[in-house]
């Protein structure tokens, strides 16, 4: 148990890594469900075509779709862009450059599902049987007397191995159009790639700093969604353990203090710090109604992003000067706040 709670953890702190890894395994999985896949062509001339090129098309769909559903950035995506203005301004480069990320990362398993149906060739074959010329085989001989309609049906019976009687014209006519959904699939996988390569070279001739503005606000936006997470849930914890324990205060207040008195009496100093801390963690908010303000507050009108230099400097001269006046009447007295004060008590007896 500890060894998958180690490596949620990791995935958590590395989320881009995390993704990569999703997108890499969706990638697999889709050249693993295509050769999985049992391809049975109808040869029918009413539904070739359209089984063929749904085969090509409706799959990368739903894997481009099922990119979106386990990429995590895109309910921040949708939040950031919905949420009211308030304090906040909405930057419109930042929510571009959130999708871009999302829909490149979604792209691989469809880029890598149309690349190996287009090597294989079974779904080109079954969509444009019906489109061959059968005089450029050499064998004309067999639609000789045969009506537009008969030829129709005998060209869309030939990826049908069991349906289709001359397997020397079978073979040729399969060989001929795989080979053109080959170069189909060598021209779309090259075309991919450098589109990919003029991503990658062209982003640099543009200003740097643009770039690398949009990328630190948008990992500020993710980091920001999962600390306020992290502290609502602290938050929720505290607030049940302090509600809970005030409870069974009011609840069995006798039995507890009788169990109290006969418990050693460390460890109610320990439940005391403890409950110190829970009380801490609240952070002023002790009710139902103000975390509810405070959750509709931060939904409506976010803080703005300008932290103030004098608030934090207030703070720290503040602790400053009370170290200070700690130390000067610490040696006023006679001693510092880093030494104890020790007490002697002397009895003289007239024994």
């Amino acid at each position: 148990m500890d060894k998958f709670r180690m490596m949620f953890q990791f995935l958590q702190s590395n989320q881009e890594s995390f993704m990569n890894g999703i997108c890499g395994i969706m990638a697999l999985a889709s050249a693993q469900m295509y050769s999985a896949f049992e391809f049975s062509c109808p040869c029918m001339p009413e539904y070739n075509y359209t089984y063929g090129i749904g085969l090509l098309i409706i799959p990368p769909i739903w894997f481009f779709l099922l990119g979106f559903v386990l990429n995590n950035n895109v309910s921040v995506l949708a939040e950031e862009w919905r949420r009211p203005t308030g304090r906040r301004t909405k930057d419109p480069t930042i929510l571009r450059y959130m999708f871009c990320s999302i829909t490149q990362r979604s792209l691989i398993a469809p880029a890598v599902w149309v690349s190996v149906t287009l090597m294989d060739g079974k779904s080109f074959l079954c969509a444009f049987s019906i489109n061959l010329d059968i005089d450029r085989f050499g064998n004309s001989s067999l639609v000789k007397g045969m009506s537009e309609t008969e030829k129709i049906k005998l060209l869309a019976r030939i990826p049908c191995k069991d349906l289709f009687e001359h397997q020397e014209l079978r073979v040729a006519a399969s060989r001929y159009i795989k080979c053109i959904s080959q170069a189909c699939g060598w021209m779309f996988l090259l075309m991919m790639t450098f589109t990919a390569f003029l991503i990658r070279a062209i982003r640099p001739c543009f200003t740097q700093a643009a770039f690398l503005k949009t990328k630190y606000w948008s990992h500020y936006i993710d980091i920001e969604r999962k600390l306020f997470d992290e502290t609502c849930k602290e938050h929720a914890k505290s607030f049940a353990k302090v509600c809970i324990h005030q409870y069974f205060e009011n609840i069995s207040g006798e039995m507890q203090n009788f169990h109290h008195r006969r418990s050693s009496r460390d460890g109610s100093d320990d439940e005391g710090e403890d409950k110190k801390s829970d009380e801490e963690k609240l952070l002023g908010i002790r009710a139902q109604n103000d975390m509810n303000k405070v959750l509709w507050n931060w939904h409506t009108c976010k803080p703005e992003l300008a932290l103030r230099k004098d608030q934090i400097d207030g703070i720290n001269n503040g602790k400053l000067n009370g170290n200070i006046n700690g130390a000067v009447n610490g040696f006023a007295k006679g001693h510092t706040h880093e030494v104890e004060k020790k007490e002697w008590a002397v009895y003289y007896s007239k024994v």
